[in-house]
């Protein structure tokens, strides 16, 4: 039985030490405009291991908490973190030279080459 509490307090402990990524951001703090992309493929940032999140704010790249790459779709894929440079709304603060997100929302990708027109049959 002790072993069962002490294990319940560890993950409850655990649960309330990281900082949990809200869906909606917080109306009380701004809402910062951001590029977000992987950090070692598109910021030539150093010190992660293999490809991680990274906001820049301001022409300064950060590594990003609380949120990561496969948490916004496949950062792979065609308009994946790896690939090209989103724009992101964020919430969160700067500490210890990491941002701290408590809020992340991913912008839809604005496409800069016209969409191609399928040809359609003359009647």
């Amino acid at each position: 039985m002790k072993a069962v509490l002490i294990f319940g307090f560890i993950l409850l402990a655990a649960t309330a030490a990281n900082a949990q990524l809200k869906s909606t951001p917080d109306s009380n703090k701004k809402i910062l405009n951001v590029e977000a992309s992987c950090g070692a493929c598109n910021f030539g940032m150093k010190g992660g291991k293999g490809c991680f999140l990274a906001v820049r704010m301001d022409g300064k790249a950060y590594f990003v908490d609380g949120t990561g790459l496969d948490d916004h779709g496949d950062p792979h894929g065609s308009d994946g973190f790896c690939e090209v440079i989103r724009k992101a709304e964020i919430q969160g603060e700067l500490a210890t030279g990491r941002f701290k997100a408590t809020y992340f929302k991913v912008l839809p990708l604005q496409r800069t080459e016209p969409v191609k027109q399928q040809n359609s049959p003359l009647w």
